[in-house]
């Protein structure tokens, strides 16, 4: 998927905290320690592994495409593309206000590792706090 793409479907799934704009995206094209995963054009996930550790950065899942398994799919290859990448531990960022999110993760063997309050901002000037999830790979 082109950076446009990925922007356009970050867009479809994400309000608070803000979808990610094409030229964020492709700030992460050709860098080495980047690495996107696809699910056709349904899902995607884009993250990142460096010094022994490994963050999902982002995850997102077209609406009508939602409860079919793309996400754990995604993390799971993340998991083995970390591995491959000398990741030994994973972490992620997630909101609080996601419930789905935060049990696809678990489901995946993230556990809770702390709280940032106040990380995202919403649109409308809202504060949403952070759950840290990590877990070992």
């Amino acid at each position: 998927m082109t950076p446009a793409a990925l922007a356009a479907l970050h867009r479809r799934c994400f309000t608070a905290p803000r979808p990610w704009a094409a030229e964020e995206f492709a700030l992460y094209d050709g860098d080495p320690l980047a690495f996107v995963l696809v699910e056709g054009d349904a899902a995607f996930l884009l993250g990142r592994a460096v010094a022994g550790e490994a963050e999902l950065l982002t995850l997102a899942v077209a609406p009508e495409a939602r409860r079919r398994g793309l996400g754990a799919r995604l993390v799971a290859r993340f998991v083995y593309q970390a591995r491959l990448r000398g990741a030994a531990r994973a972490f992620l960022e997630v909101s609080a206000e996601n419930p789905a999110a935060i049990a696809l993760y678990e489901s995946t063997g993230f556990t809770t590792e702390g709280r940032r309050k106040g990380y995202y901002a919403a649109p409308d000037g809202a504060r949403t706090d952070a759950i840290v999830m990590a877990r070992d790979l």
